[in-house]
């Protein structure tokens, strides 16, 4: 399988992504915005900073992480891609 490198991404771009992938907006403050996904029993928290230019990479990580969305990398290609 080819290594493919997450693309930067804005937190709106990332906001519009998840939202494809289920996750709806729960709450907007001016510093971001918190979006829920119920996976089974549980319900997932992610809070996305609301901002057009680019995440850093590790905040783009800890994102993605099994603690956030728990999608990771291989997750946010597939997204990419649909």
């Amino acid at each position: 399988m080819k290594y493919r490198k997450i693309p930067a991404l804005s937190g709106i771009e990332l906001i519009n992504l998840l939202e494809k992938d289920g996750w709806e907006i729960k709450r907007q403050a001016k510093h971001g915005v918190s979006l829920i996904k119920r996976v089974g029993v549980r319900t997932k928290v992610a809070v996305i900073p609301n901002k057009s230019s680019s995440l850093p990479e590790d905040t783009l990580h800890r994102i993605l992480s099994l603690k956030q969305t728990g999608m990771r990398k291989k997750g946010l290609l597939e997204l990419l891609n649909k």
